[in-house]
Parts: C-alpha cells; sequence; structure tokens
C-alpha cells in the first residue's frame, strides 16, 4: 500500500526507509527529494567535480535501498548512515586518482548574477578548495560536514567514528588552519572591506 506524498512529507527519515522496504514507492520518493540534495552536495564538496558527485551520491542512495529491508528504526539515524556512505565513497574514488593536478578537476556550477560577482565567487570558492585540500583528511572532513554541511557536532561523530571531543578538536584545528593558509589572500579574494 502505498501513502499519499504529502501524508509523508513530515515521517522520520527511518519510518520511510521502513515504509519503503515494506514496498512504499511514494516512500522512496520523499526520502530521496530529502537526502539525495545533501550527498550530491556533501560529495561534490569532497570531490570538486559535479558528474563524480553525482555518481557517489547514486551509488550512495542505491545502497540504503540495498539495506532497507534489514534497517532497524532507532538504531542509527538514516541520514547519519549517508553520510558516511558517501564519505567513504568519496575517500575511495580521491585515493584512486590522487596525483591528479587542481587544473583538472572540474568547477562546480556557480549560480552568481554578474560575471564579476561569478569571478570572485569561483577564486573564493577555489581557495577554499585549495585551502580544504592542504588539510588533513580528517580535518577536512569534520570542517565540511560542520561548516559547509552545518551537521550538529554529535551527527559528525557518528559519521566520522569518533567522539564529539574528536569532532571539536578538528573543526577548531581545521578552522585555524584555514584561516593561516587564507589569511594573506584576503584582498585578492575581494574580502578588504569584510
Amino acid at each position: 500500500m502505498t501513502m499519499p506524498l504529502d501524508a509523508l512529507s513530515e515521517v522520520a527519515d527511518d519510518a520511510l526507509l521502513v515504509l519503503f522496504a515494506n514496498g512504499d514507492r511514494a516512500a522512496a520518493q520523499v526520502l530521496t527529494v530529502r537526502l539525495m540534495p545533501r550527498a550530491l552536495g556533501f560529495a561534490a564538496r569532497l570531490l570538486g567535480d559535479w558528474a563524480e558527485a553525482e555518481d557517489v551520491a547514486q551509488e550512495a542512495m542505491l545502497r540504503l535501498w540495498k539495506v532497507a529491508p534489514e534497517w532497524r528504526q532507532g538504531e542509527a539515524q538514516v541520514s547519519t548512515w549517508l553520510y558516511r556512505v558517501v564519505r567513504n565513497l568519496c575517500t575511495d574514488r580521491l585515493r584512486k586518482r590522487r596525483g591528479v593536478g587542481l587544473d583538472e578537476i572540474a568547477e562546480p556550477l556557480d549560480d552568481a548574477p554578474s560575471a564579476s560577482d561569478v569571478l570572485q565567487n569561483k577564486g573564493r570558492a577555489e581557495a577554499l578548495r585549495e585551502a580544504l585540500d592542504q588539510l588533513p583528511e580528517r580535518q577536512r572532513e569534520a570542517v565540511i560536514l560542520r561548516h559547509i554541511d552545518g551537521l550538529p557536532n554529535p551527527q559528525i561523530a557518528e559519521i566520522l567514528e569518533i567522539t564529539v571531543e574528536a569532532v571539536e578538536s578538528l573543526t577548531a584545528r581545521g578552522k585555524r588552519a584555514l584561516t593561516a593558509l587564507l589569511a594573506g589572500r584576503r584582498t585578492e579574494l575581494g574580502y578588504m572591506d569584510e
């Protein structure tokens, strides 16, 4: 039996997954609309390649559908599980392409309204990506999850399989390192009056 889409909009992720496992296609549609943008955004920020991020996000969602029949409500958050899978898939891809230069990585699309804004935002994004790439892997993941994706520290701890205190330490060290890496580029990046 399939529930109407509007009735599912307030249903928790894990309940939607269980409904999907029991044959409710509308539950899968609602869960996909809810989770796919987060998975895609996280993958794009880790990989710096939109097409590759789409592949990773789709693979992660496929894995989610495969585990649906065994999902036990209340044991883990679906979004946390999905972030962890995306992170692992991205890590695998990054390890395979080590040695690829930044010039070979496609730029993500930017919807800024003016050409100067596009160039400035592109320069800022590239500077941030370059600085993030210089961080140790765990710091980079923690900073992206906390300060770009806006996840709470307990959820990040679950995703990275570390303690909340370790997340706090990683994000603090990561922010300090990013500040130091970008400090000399404020004027170049258009931050002189900010």
